[in-house]
């Protein structure tokens, strides 16, 4: 008759043989096994390169990280500091087409149902330059007598006056003067001054030539273009002319303002000599 040995379990307790049933353990339960080894799933596998741990999967950052975020948050502040703000105020007497100037240059459209500018108006642009990158702040004055008080405030901090008047209206043209003084009263020769002359399209109407206006420009020491704001002639070019005049855009070719065409009509000398000896024949 073969020896039997007597076996004699130890017995588990019954709260972790309950938890391994639920955690589909067959071994001991946690409490009766050794230390617990690193499985592969988990905390092993940030040891393992290119994968990055539960942490960081979570959302947590490493200080790494964190730190070359704060780098690039520094360098776009940096960018966005060195934008260059200029402050554009346009003056001139009602109705010459201060606002529309501005709404060309703005949204490109003109619109024939403009009321007079109650106060003062503000918009701003970003223009992209040749080397840089500048922010121009457009400040609308009233023409209106009545607000004539508060332009000299709206003045003083300006960095550029662009001074409007219709080429269909030769009171404002003589009015240029007053609104030019006001400002080199305000800023002295620390501003730039630019006198436009608006509405060429009224060619039937116009009252003051251009040669008048670029006289008086001459005169005055100022800047001179002729623009419309319902033809959209010369308004991109005005605006560049003023962004090339600023300080620091000294070296802004002027190459770039391929807007502003001289178109030449007359015929040169050996083109009136051939047609002389033709004698006859159409000389358009």
């Amino acid at each position: 008759m073969p020896p039997f040995s007597l076996v004699i379990r130890q017995p588990r307790p019954r709260g972790a043989l309950t938890r391994a049933r639920r955690g589909g353990l067959t071994s001991a339960p946690r409490s009766l096994r050794g230390p617990r080894q690193n499985s592969g799933r988990s905390r092993g596998r940030a040891a393992l390169p290119g994968i990055p741990d539960r942490e960081n999967r979570s959302g947590i950052r490493s200080p790494a990280s964190r730190r070359r975020g704060g780098a690039q948050r520094a360098s776009e502040m940096a960018v966005v500091s060195a934008l260059a703000k200029y402050k554009l105020v346009f003056l001139g007497d009602q109705s010459v087409g201060k606002t529309s100037i501005i709404t060309r240059f703005m949204y490109d459209k003109f619109d024939t149902t403009y009321q007079a500018t109650i106060g003062i108006d503000f918009l701003s642009k970003t223009m992209y330059l040749e080397d840089r990158t500048v922010r121009l702040q457009l400040w609308d004055t009233a023409g209106q007598e009545r607000f004539r008080s508060l332009i000299p405030s709206y003045i003083r901090d300006s960095s550029v006056a662009v001074v409007v008047y219709d080429v269909s209206n030769r009171q404002s043209f003589l009015n240029t003067s007053k609104w030019i003084d006001e400002v080199r009263t305000e800023r002295g020769g620390d501003v730039i001054i630019v006198l436009v002359g608006n509405k060429t399209d009224l060619v039937d109407k116009r009252q003051v030539s251009t040669e008048e206006g670029e006289s008086k420009a001459k005169e005055l020491n100022v800047m001179f273009i002729e623009t419309s704001a319902k033809a959209g002639f010369n308004i991109k070019p005005l605006f560049r002319k003023i962004a090339a005049a600023l300080p620091g855009m000294e070296t802004l070719s002027s190459a770039k303002q391929e807007d502003m065409v001289d178109v030449n009509l007359k015929p040169t000398s050996s083109q009136s000599n051939s047609q002389q000896q033709a004698g006859s024949g159409c000389a358009c």
